[in-house]
């Protein structure tokens, strides 16, 4: 069997690493399983997002993405419902989509994943035309990340600067009046956040932020209704017993496809810890089976 075409891209923000250290160290691990890639670095998530667009022309077979989440979705989305397969290194502070995956976090076991070659197909979200491999959101997560990335501007540690944004956001504590529109149901609510996942999220007890697969062709939606500051609070102790889903002020659900109005025109969205701003209608569906993805083998298959 013919080694892969492969393509690295490498987000240098995403750790504090010696990029030219890691690209010989990547070039060395994969010589040795029989695997040449073309490596890129980028200075940031902009720079990445840019090189990776070339990709989609290219006769590549394996298309890697080396940093956080905002990495890998800047080159997953351009490979997308293509026979091009994504590989993950990942490199960012919390890799939640390598998480999910079981795809190790340590350096050379991520590469050797690469070296395996076990592909599955996985659901991806979209959100006008926007896909997100974890989740998106609008009223609080989006001012954090806006918060957090002014701090780091500013020369602030990442955890410092979320800090900081978190408690900026619940001062502010900003309600947003939304409509939506799923499984037949029209709903109008008033609430500081609405989360959509790609796929169903564990939303209680110690789990909670975990997803257990990404192929079951749904999303899920999360939402309070009229949750001040200590109502939030009071949510968070009842995920950690257990009890959310009995809360008449948290809705939960899944669903296929959701479509949310606000009155506003253009509303922050934020995408796998990423923001942009989106022209209202947000119409949120999922795409079964659209990307391919390296991931351990399963050992009771």
């Amino acid at each position: 069997m013919q080694p892969p075409r492969t393509k690295i891209f490498i987000n240098a923000a995403a750790r504090a690493v010696d990029t030219e250290a890691l690209e010989h160290r990547l070039a060395e691990l994969l010589d040795a399983g029989g695997i040449e890639a073309d490596i890129s670095t980028a200075r940031d998530g902009q720079e990445l997002a840019e090189l990776a667009q070339s990709v989609a022309a290219e006769k590549y077979d394996l298309v890697v993405a080396g940093g956080g989440d905002g990495t890998i979705n800047a080159v997953a989305s351009v490979i997308v419902d293509t026979d091009k397969v994504l590989g993950v290194l990942p490199l960012g502070t919390l890799n939640h989509f390598a998480r999910d995956l079981k795809i190790p976090l340590d350096l050379e076991a991520a590469v050797q994943n690469l070296i395996a070659g076990n592909s599955i197909k996985i659901d991806v979200g979209e959100v006008n035309g926007r896909i997100f491999l974890n989740n998106s959101s609008l009223g609080l997560y989006p001012i954090i990340v806006r918060e957090r990335e002014k701090q780091e501007r500013l020369g602030s540690g990442k955890w410092p600067s979320f800090i900081w944004a978190a408690i900026t956001a619940l001062r502010r504590y900003p309600f947003l009046d939304v409509r939506l529109k799923a499984e037949g149901e029209d709903l109008v609510r008033r609430t500081p956040f609405v989360f959509i996942g790609n796929n169903e999220y564990i939303m209680e007890q110690f789990n909670i932020g975990m997803r257990e697969c990404l192929d079951k062709g749904e999303l899920s939606l999360y939402m309070a209704h009229r949750t001040g500051r200590w109502g939030l609070a009071r949510l968070a102790l009842r995920a950690l017993l257990g009890h959310l889903r009995e809360e008449n002020d948290f809705l939960a659900m899944c669903t296929r496809e959701v479509k949310i109005i606000t009155r506003h025109k253009r509303i922050r969205v934020a995408f796998d810890g990423e923001v942009d701003i989106l022209e209202t209608p947000l119409n949120y569906r999922v795409r079964p089976g659209a990307l391919h993805v390296i991931v351990p083998r399963d050992e009771n298959q």
